[in-house]
C-alpha cells in the first residue's frame, strides 16, 4: 500500500508507494511522476497472460520520463491528427501521475484510459498531459493497457479480455497508492475517449472493476463495440491462420511480438474496409463477452443495475464520424449505393435517409452519411447506456454533446471525434494537436468544457440538470452551455429499439 511521503532531493519531489520510493519533477507548476509499473512486464513467461504485481525496488526510483509503450503495429503509416508516442522497453504496463500536492490529502482523481480502436494509442499521449487538471486541484492518472492481439485476443481460454484486466490492476493500483499524491481512492472518476469510453463502459458491468471508481465519463464511445465469443473466435482462427500458428495462446505467444502486432493490424483494418460501409460498425480486437471476466454484455448487465451508485456523465461529438470520411477524401466519394449499404447494415427503417436529409438541405451524400454513422455509432450507444441505466434505477447520469467546429480541412472536418480532447485538458498550447483543432483554437471553449469536467470530477455534477426520459436535457458545449431537451429528436427515434 502507498504511504504518504513527500520529501524533495535537490528539488526533486519524492513519495513512497507499495513498490518503494519515486523521485517525480515539476511540469507546468505542478509534481508529475511518469512511468510507475503498475503491473509486472507482460513478455516471456508473463506474455498473453492476467497482469501481475510488480516487483518493487530499492532506493529512488526515477519517475521523471515517460516508461515503454504498449506494442503496436511499427509499420503503420503515421497519423499526423493522431501522433503515436513509443518508446521501447517491456516494462510497458505502467502510469502516469500529475498531482497539485503531493503532500495533501482527500484530492479527487481523474484516471483516463486512452482511445485508438483498441490497437493504436498510450497513456503518454500529448493531449493527455494531466498539468491542467492538477493545476485545477485534481490528481490526474493516465494508464498504458495493452493493445490489439496481445490485449484482446480471444482463444476460449481463461485469459480473456487482458487489456481490460490491465486497466483493472491500474485501478486497484490507484486504490492502494493515490493517497502518496495526496489523492482520495474514494474520489475516483475514470474517463476515457473512444476505445477508452468503450473500455469505461464495459468496466462497469465487470465484477472485478466493481468499487474501483465511484464516477465514469465516457466521450465517443459505449457498449456497441462489444464482441460475442464466437465474433471474437473467429477474429482469432483469421489471425492464426494468416501467421501460419495454431490458434492457442502457447502457439500466439512464441510468435515475435512486432510480427503478430503487424498481422493484428492487417485483420484490424480489413474489419474496418473504408470502401465498404456495411463493415465501419465493427472493430476486430475488442471486449468480448466470455463469461468470465465479462459475463454478459454491458448493457444487459447494465439493465440489471451493474454499475448503479457509479455517476456518469457520457455524449458524443456532433461530427463525431467524419473523422473517418473527411481527412481521407471518401466523404467527396459517397454515392446513394454507400449510404445506404450502411443504413440498411444497421437495419434502419425505409426512408431513413431522406428523414436525414430533410433536416440538411443541399447536404452531400458523404455529409448525410457522416451524420447517420455519428448517430448510429457514436450519440445513440451513448444515449441507451443512459437509457438503461435509468431502467435500472440510476439516476445520476448526465448527457452531453461538443459542438465547436475544427477549422481544420477547410472547415470540413467540423466537431469531429477526439475533438474535444484538447480542451477537456485545457492544453491548447501543444502544437501536436494543430493538425486536428487549428492552429488558434478558442481558450474559452477550453474554460467551458474543462470546466465542466473539472466541476463533475469534483462534485459529482457538470452543471447542466441530470438526463430522464422526459425531457432528454442535453448540454451542448462550444464557448458556453447550451441545454437543450432531445436535440434532433426525430433522427434518434429512428434508432429506437435497433441499437
Amino acid at each position: 500500500m502507498g504511504e504518504a511521503m513527500t520529501k524533495k532531493t535537490g528539488g526533486s519531489p519524492v513519495v513512497r508507494v507499495g513498490g518503494g520510493r519515486l523521485r517525480g519533477r515539476i511540469d507546468r507548476g505542478v509534481t508529475a511522476f511518469l512511468g510507475i509499473p503498475y503491473a509486472a512486464p507482460p513478455f516471456g513467461a508473463r506474455r498473453m497472460q492476467p497482469p501481475e504485481q510488480p516487483e518493487g525496488w530499492t532506493g529512488e526510483r526515477p519517475a521523471t520520463d515517460y516508461g515503454p509503450t504498449c506494442p503496436t503495429d511499427d509499420d503503420a503509416p503515421p497519423d499526423p491528427l493522431f501522433p503515436e508516442v513509443v518508446v521501447p522497453g517491456e516494462e510497458c504496463l505502467n502510469l502516469n501521475v500529475w498531482t497539485p500536492d503531493p503532500g495533501g490529502s482527500g484530492l479527487p482523481v481523474l484516471v483516463w484510459v486512452h482511445g485508438g480502436q483498441f490497437t493504436k494509442g498510450s497513456g503518454s499521449g500529448a493531449m493527455y498531459r494531466g498539468t491542467s487538471f492538477a493545476r485545477d486541484g485534481v490528481v490526474c492518472v493516465t494508464i498504458n493497457y495493452r493493445l490489439g492481439a496481445e490485449g484482446f485476443l480471444y482463444l476460449g481460454d481463461d485469459a480473456a479480455n487482458l487489456g481490460l484486466l490491465d486497466q483493472v490492476a491500474a485501478l486497484e493500483w490507484v486504490q492502494g497508492n493515490i493517497a502518496s499524491f495526496g489523492g482520495d481512492p474514494t474520489k475516483v472518476t475514470v474517463a476515457g475517449q473512444s476505445a477508452g469510453a468503450m473500455s469505461i463502459t464495459t468496466l462497469m458491468a465487470m465484477p472485478r472493476a466493481r468499487g474501483l471508481f465511484r464516477q465514469a465519463v465516457t466521450q465517443s464511445g459505449a457498449a456497441t463495440a462489444t464482441l460475442t465469443a464466437e465474433a471474437a473466435a473467429g477474429t482469432a482462427a483469421r489471425l492464426a491462420e494468416s501467421l501460419g500458428v495454431a490458434a492457442t495462446r502457447e502457439a500466439m505467444s512464441e510468435v515475435p511480438v512486432e510480427r503478430l502486432a503487424r498481422a493484428a493490424s492487417v485483420i484490424a483494418e480489413e474489419a474496418l474496409n473504408p470502401t465498404d460501409p456495411t463493415t465501419w460498425a465493427g472493430l476486430a480486437f475488442a471486449p468480448v463477452v466470455d463469461g468470465d471476466t465479462l459475463p454478459e454484455h454491458p448493457l444487459d448487465a447494465l439493465r440489471k443495475g451493474a454499475g448503479n451508485g457509479v455517476r456518469l456523465l457520457t455524449g458524443w461529438n456532433r461530427d463525431d464520424l467524419r473523422i473517418g470520411l473527411v481527412p481521407s477524401g471518401f466523404i467527396d466519394l459517397v454515392d446513394e449505393r454507400a449510404i445506404n449499404a450502411f443504413v440498411g447494415a444497421q437495419g434502419a427503417p425505409d426512408g431513413t435517409v431522406e428523414l436525414y436529409g430533410a433536416a440538411r438541405p443541399g447536404a452531400s451524400k458523404g455529409d448525410l452519411l457522416a451524420a447517420v454513422m455519428t448517430d448510429c455509432l457514436m450519440r445513440v450507444p451513448a444515449i441507451r447506456v443512459a437509457e438503461v441505466r435509468l431502467e435500472a434505477g440510476e439516476a445520476c447520469n448526465w448527457v452531453y454533446r461538443f459542438d465547436h467546429k475544427s477549422p481544420s480541412f477547410a472547415g470540413r472536418l467540423g466537431a469531429a471525434h477526439a475533438v474535444e480532447i484538447p480542451y477537456v485538458f485545457d492544453l491548447l498550447d501543444d502544437r501536436s494537436s494543430y493538425a486536428l483543432i487549428g492552429d488558434t483554437p478558442p481558450q474559452v471553449v477550453a474554460d467551458t468544457a474543462h470546466g465542466a469536467w473539472a466541476r463533475f470530477v469534483a462534485d459529482g455534477d457538470p452543471g447542466w440538470p441530470r438526463y430522464n426520459l422526459a425531457e432528454r436535457p442535453t448540454a451542448l458545449i462550444d464557448d458556453r452551455i447550451t441545454v437543450v431537451d432531445d436535440p434532433d429528436d426525430a433522427e434518434r427515434r429512428v434508432w429506437a429499439g435497433r441499437l
